[in-house]
């Protein structure tokens, strides 16, 4: 055989394989010199809600690791979409990110068209943050100690029982409208604007019954003005000894699990995101920063950025049929 013939294909192969290396430079460099300039961090809520004290938390130490500063830009309404669309809108080279939490797949059920981006075409889960434990808590005067005993009491009283939420759609609305599915009770949603609002109603008597991160009620629950009754996810919480999971009371298989979690705008180059998510789980392993979160009932969770992205796919189909269940939408 012509050794031409031979060598051809061969220097054909060595061609493409440097094409490709070429073409895969450009990306793995921008990767390697990430970040060279200050990076934007829009938490698409006010200051001092969990999204904001978790996101300031572990961006602190992304400047001091990566030598760059990633500064917090609040920019809340609308649920997080006001945010949410400014982040879909950047320039995807991961110099514009965003801390929002489970309300952004809620939201595309929500708002529907009404929203200025998808949710989930415009933008690329970098990794979780934190899980926020919703707790199902009753005012005092409800004679009920337990999940089991809260179920049969609504049983028995269809219609009568009231519990508050922060607002249609909001991931206290929809942990109820699971537990009411799944359990069969009959309970009439009160829904109020805000967490603060809707936990002042609850300890007023307003309204019996309501599901809160554990953050937001654990102090009016260590001074007896709120009762516990069952965690809503898998997993007890440090913060509260002793309360077991609604599944493990009588509910098997609950499992409502808010969460607060980084993106990005689709398209930032693979390397950005997986650097990203690197120094992430680094500074969620960091004692003071797993302490911190703690303290603010909040549990670090780090993740991949296939697992996260894997959460944001399930809880998109959950949370939509949810919200389809219960009806709720923005007018």
């Amino acid at each position: 055989m012509n050794p031409a013939f031979q060598i051809k294909p061969l220097l054909n192969s060595m061609l493409v394989a440097i094409a490709a290396t070429m073409g895969a430079a450009p990306a793995l460099l921008h990767a390697q010199a990430y970040p060279s300039k200050v990076v934007r961090v829009v938490i698409p809520w006010p200051a001092g809600g969990s999204n904001d004290v978790v996101g300031r938390m572990v961006m602190q130490k992304l400047s001091e690791t990566l030598g760059q500063q990633f500064v917090v830009d609040n920019r809340g309404g609308a649920s997080g979409s006001i945010g949410a669309d400014i982040v879909a809108k950047a320039a995807p080279d991961g110099y514009t990110i965003m801390v929002h939490s489970t309300t952004h797949v809620g939201n595309a059920h929500i708002y529907g068209k009404k929203l200025t981006y998808d949710t989930v075409k415009d933008f690329t889960g970098v990794g979780m943050l934190s899980a926020q434990p919703g707790v199902l808590t009753v005012h005092p005067s409800l004679p009920v100690k337990t999940t089991r005993e809260f179920i049969a009491l609504a049983k028995s009283r269809p219609g009568q029982i009231n519990y508050s939420s922060s607002g249609n759609g909001s991931a206290p609305h929809l942990q109820m409208a699971l537990l009411i599915s799944m359990s069969g009770i009959n309970i009439v949603h009160v829904p109020y604007k805000g967490g603060a609002p809707q936990v002042t109603a609850l300890m007023a008597g307003e309204t019996q019954a309501s599901f809160a991160t554990v953050g937001t009620v654990i102090h009016h629950i260590r001074n007896g003005k709120l009762r516990p009754l069952g965690l809503g996810s898998t997993k007890p919480s440090k913060a509260l000894p002793g309360v077991p999971t609604i599944a493990a009371s009588g509910v098997p298989g609950y499992d409502m699990s808010p969460w607060i979690g980084v993106f990005a705008p689709a398209g930032t180059p693979k390397p950005v995101i997986d650097k990203l998510n690197g120094e992430i789980n680094k500074a969620l392993a960091l004692p003071d920063v797993v302490k911190n979160l703690e303290n603010q009932a909040l549990d670090p969770s780090p993740s991949t950025v296939d697992q996260f992205n894997a959460t944001l796919k399930v809880d998109y189909e959950k949370y939509g049929k949810l919200i389809k269940l219960t009806g709720a939408k923005v007018e």
